[in-house]
Order: structure tokens, then sequence, then C-alpha cells
């Protein structure tokens, strides 16, 4: 069967176009490099910052929180082409000054990064 197609052979017809809030909005990757944020006015007339780039992580360890740079970033497992980019997502392994640490956050949806060490 044809895509678009009813089994007949007549064609799906949209009904009306997407609104604005239905729209998909661009593609924002957090890379690495010198802190930079962009705040948008989402819906009600409410802010959303995105991090666009970043270079610091908020580490929680033994209930301890320190904000540490990062130095590399070493693999994402959702995609390995984003490791070698040095886009950061959440899963993805940073390295930093205190080792192996896991991105526990979505940085595009809050604007930093949060994670914890890896052993």
């Amino acid at each position: 069967m044809k895509l678009g197609r009813k089994i007949t052979g007549g064609k799906y017809i949209k009904i009306r176009k997407k609104k604005r809030f239905e729209r998909a909005g661009q593609r924002k990757d957090v890379k690495l490099g010198e802190e930079k944020r962009k705040t948008v006015r989402t819906a009600g007339g409410n802010d959303k910052t995105f991090l666009l780039r970043g270079d610091t992580i908020n580490i929680e360890s033994k209930g301890k929180k320190q904000k540490v740079k990062i130095k590399n970033v070493l693999e994402t497992p959702s995609n390995r082409f984003l490791a070698r980019q040095n886009i950061i997502t959440k899963g993805t392994i940073v390295e930093t000054e205190l080792g192996k640490v896991r991105v526990t956050n979505r940085p595009t949806q809050e604007g930093n990064i949060n994670g914890i060490l890896v052993e």
C-alpha cells in the first residue's frame, strides 16, 4: 500500500495546518565551550532558558554538590557521533578534574548540566 493513501486508492487530505504551539522547534544541541544561553518566550508568557554551550557541570557525590569544569566528552550512549562533535545530552559521559561523570539531566531543557560520578 502506498503511503498517504486510503485502501481504496484515494488520498488522505489534511484538515488543517499545524498551529504555532504544535510546530516543532529548531533542534538545540549543547556543545562543549564557553557558556552561552538563550531565553525564549513560551505559552502563557513564560520564559524557558536553553543552554547552547556549556563548560561546567554540577556534580553530586556523597551528599555534596560542586561545580567542576568539563575537560572532554568521552562517550554518548544514544549516538556515538555526538561524542565526536562534543555535544552533551542526557546520559553522556564527560571527563572532569574529579574523573568521569554521567550527565543526569537534559541540558537543553533546563539551562544547566548536572551529573554524578561514574566509577
